[in-house]
C-alpha cells in the first residue's frame, strides 16, 4: 500500500519525469534522424563536468544558481563545438562525438580522483536522484522547457539548423540536474527507437506513452522494492519501448530499411 509520505516523494519525481519527457521526445526524434546518437551522452557528460568544476571551486559553488549556469555554460560550449564539427567533419561526426564524451568522462574522473565525496557526486550525476526531487526544483525546468516547446512550435525549422544545438544544450543541462546522465540518454533514445519504424498515426502519442509507462513503472518498482531509481526507470523504459514497438509492428505497416525517421513536423 502507498502511504501519503511515499506519494509525497513519488509525485514530484513523476512530475520531473513528465517534464523531461515533454522536450526529450521531440529532441530524441531529431537526434535519431540526424544519426548523432551519442550527442545526448556527450552534452550531458559535459554539463556534468561543469557541475563538477563548480563543486571543486568553493567560490563558484557558493555563487547563486552555480549548479545551473555553470553546467549550462559547459553544455553550450560543447554544443557549439559539436555544431562546428558537424560542418567540418560530417563523415566522422559520430566518432568525434564519442571521443568527446569519453574525454569529458575521463576529465570528470580525474577532477574527482582526490575528492572524498567524488564517487558519491559522480554517481549522483550519472544515475540521478529523481526520487528526491522537490517541487521547487521543477519551477525553472518547467519555464525553460515551456519556452523551448513554444519556440519549436512557432519555428519548427529550428530543429533542422544550428538552433537545434542551442535548444539541446539548454534542455540537457536542466535534465541532468533532475534525472542524471543515464536517464537523459534513455529518455531521448528509447521512445524514439520504439517508434522509429512506425508510420501510422499518433507517433508522438505512442512515444510519450513509452516514456510515461517507463517512468511510472520504474518509480513504483524503485519505491516498493528499494531499487536505485535511475536504473529502475531505465530498465522499465527499455521494456516499455520493446513492448510498444512489438505491438505496433503487429498492428501497422512498418517502414522499409531505407526510410529514415520522419521529420518532426510530420
Amino acid at each position: 500500500m502507498f502511504d501519503l509520505e511515499l506519494m509525497s516523494i513519488l509525485l514530484p519525481a513523476l512530475a520531473a519525469g513528465i517534464l523531461v519527457l515533454s522536450t526529450h521526445i521531440v529532441l530524441g526524434r531529431q537526434v535519431l534522424k540526424r544519426g548523432i546518437i551519442f550527442i545526448d551522452l556527450a552534452i550531458a557528460q559535459v554539463a556534468a563536468l561543469g557541475a563538477i568544476v563548480a563543486h571543486m571551486d568553493h567560490r563558484l559553488e557558493d555563487m547563486p544558481f552555480a549548479n545551473v549556469w555553470m553546467p549550462a555554460l559547459f553544455a553550450l560550449a560543447g554544443a557549439g563545438f559539436i555544431a562546428w564539427l558537424s560542418k567540418r567533419m560530417a563523415g566522422e561526426l559520430e566518432a568525434m562525438i564519442g571521443c568527446f564524451y569519453v574525454l569529458s568522462a575521463v576529465a570528470a574522473m580525474l577532477l574527482l580522483a582526490n575528492d572524498p565525496h567524488g564517487a558519491e557526486l559522480l554517481k549522483q550525476l550519472m544515475s540521478g536522484q529523481i526520487l528526491w526531487v522537490s517541487w521547487s526544483q521543477l519551477i525553472l525546468p518547467a519555464v525553460v522547457y515551456s519556452l523551448v516547446l513554444l519556440a519549436i512550435y512557432l519555428r519548427p525549422q529550428m530543429l533542422d539548423g544550428a538552433g537545434f544545438y542551442l535548444l539541446f544544450a539548454l534542455v540537457i543541462t536542466l535534465s541532468v540536474e533532475l534525472v542524471g546522465v543515464y536517464l537523459v540518454f534513455s529518455t531521448l533514445i528509447l521512445p524514439a527507437l520504439a517508434l522509429n519504424k512506425y508510420r501510422g498515426k499518433g507517433r508522438l502519442f505512442y512515444a510519450y506513452l513509452v516514456g510515461l509507462l517507463g517512468y511510472v513503472l520504474g518509480l513504483v518498482l524503485s519505491a516498493t522494492l528499494d531499487l536505485p531509481s535511475g536504473a529502475a526507470i531505465v530498465a522499465t523504459l527499455a521494456v516499455s519501448a520493446l513492448v510498444i514497438r512489438f505491438v505496433l509492428a503487429k498492428a501497422a505497416p512498418q517502414a522499409t530499411g531505407s526510410e529514415i525517421l520522419p521529420k518532426h513536423h510530420a
